[in-house]
């Protein structure tokens, strides 16, 4: 499987990177970043940090500084610290330019690769609707599209309605899932049932190699996150990491066919609905996740990452 990931790395991201260049049946050809959890320079920096120490030789693309129409505010954050990773890797230094642009990236990779692309989104959603309004003709060419992104049955990650990726580029993800590409939404209705404990990140840090260790370090921190904001869960969730199980295994997840609404309205910003205007239209074709075999899917990440 040919896959590119569109990330904004994150710790989940980090995590679903590794998960990807250690699974076999991937082939990973390339990485494009965006902003979202840090600027992108700070995500760029954090994905080659990552690639490097997985021992991957993987090209990594800039993309995406802001969102299609607003303007993204940073704060200290939470769950991913101020520079995305925890603040594990230090101040920010020149990092060497790629030799492409994330969405010509992505458009010459659609029109080369095409339906044997898998395309897996952990981020919002700028990358893919930018690259979509450059070259529409791309939208019947790539093979899958996965996006970890939004909830419909629970509520949101940012406030009651509104999941984290598509808040922060709303009218992006409106594009994205007002076209025609094949989408499978893996939102919060099934990746909050993949939890990340204690005893897992323990076991990396006691397995004492690299990779390992810079995991423990960067996943601590999402750890003690979680227990603040969510002191009922017992563990972290593994957003990303799911999103590629999910595109590598299908059948880890049941969906259902549903035409999403992405809600522009300032009240419900960043809320994704079924839209019934849709229902009867042929060219939906976005699946959205409903359940996961969570068991499955950790025994599968931990195959490779344990």
């Amino acid at each position: 499987m040919k896959m590119i990931l569109d990330v904004d790395t994150g710790i989940d991201d980090a995590l679903a990177l590794a998960y990807a260049v250690l699974s076999p049946e991937i082939e990973l050809i390339g990485v494009t970043t965006t902003y979202g959890m840090a600027p992108v320079d700070y995500t760029y920096r954090n994905t080659r940090a990552v690639l490097d120490r997985l021992g991957a030789d993987v090209p990594v693309f800039r993309g995406s500084k802001q969102p299609l129409e607003l303007i993204r505010d940073y704060q200290p954050d939470l769950f991913h610290g101020k520079d995305g990773l925890g603040n594990v890797l230090g101040p920010l230094t020149e990092q060497p330019v790629s030799n492409q642009d994330a969405v010509d990236y992505i458009v010459d990779q659609a029109r080369s690769v095409q339906h044997k692309l898998t395309l897996v989104t952990t981020a919002p959603l700028t990358n893919l609707a930018r690259s979509i309004a450059k070259a529409p003709d791309i939208i019947g060419k790539i093979g899958k599209v996965v996006v970890m992104g939004g909830a419909v049955m629970t509520p949101g990650n940012v406030n009651k309605f509104a999941e984290a990726n598509i808040i922060i580029d709303p009218h992006a993800a409106r594009q994205v899932f007002d076209s025609a590409l094949p989408v499978t939404m893996v939102g919060l209705d099934v990746t909050r049932k993949t939890l990340l404990s204690r005893e897992d990140v323990a076991r990396w840090r006691k397995n004492g190699t690299l990779l390992g260790c810079f995991l423990a370090e960067v996943t601590e921190h999402y750890l003690n996150a979680y227990a603040k904001a969510h002191p009922y869960l017992e563990g972290c969730a593994l957003h990303d990491p799911l999103a590629v199980g999910v595109a590598k295994m299908p059948d880890l997840v049941t969906t259902v066919p549903m035409p999403v609404y992405v809600d522009l309205d300032e009240d419900t910003l960043g809320r994704t609905t079924e839209d019934i205007r849709r229902l009867s239209d042929p060219s939906t074709a976005t699946r959205v996740c409903v359940q996961v075999d969570a068991r499955r899917f950790m025994n599968d990440f931990f195959g490779y990452l344990g």
